[in-house]
């Protein structure tokens, strides 16, 4: 079973799942030891197949850090947090997560899209 490690230790996932914001964007940011590569995608991959079919999941993608690191991160986005909450929460995905390495350490974060004058709109 992964251990799951909040990003902001103030503010871990499950208090972020009581909020109200549209849309919503995950940011998890996964570790897993080198032999555990191999697991680790195979685990994301059937939950990202998975997430896609619930309702108001809008995109995913997988990033893997550069220069031989075991550090992955998915940015996924949701129409709201009460989307991701009720597939989050869901004990289908709830149980798929024993499917991940017992290496793995897994830190999902809500972030929201902000402006910021003359660089980005939100």
């Amino acid at each position: 079973m992964p251990q799951l490690r909040p990003l902001d230790p103030n503010f871990p996932i499950a208090h972020q799942l009581g909020e109200t914001a549209s849309p919503a964007v995950l940011v998890n940011i996964f570790t897993v030891d080198e032999a555990d590569i191999d697991s680790l995608l195979a685990a994301w991959e059937t939950d990202a197949l998975w997430m896609k079919q619930q309702p108001g999941f809008i995109s995913t993608q997988l990033h893997r850090a550069i220069g031989g690191s075991c550090a992955f991160m998915n940015y996924a986005v949701w129409e709201s947090v009460e989307h991701f909450r009720q597939a989050f929460t869901n004990p289908a995905f709830q149980q798929a997560l024993g499917a991940y390495p017992d290496s793995a350490v897994i830190s999902p974060h809500l972030f929201q899209k902000m402006a910021v004058a003359n660089l980005c709109t939100d």
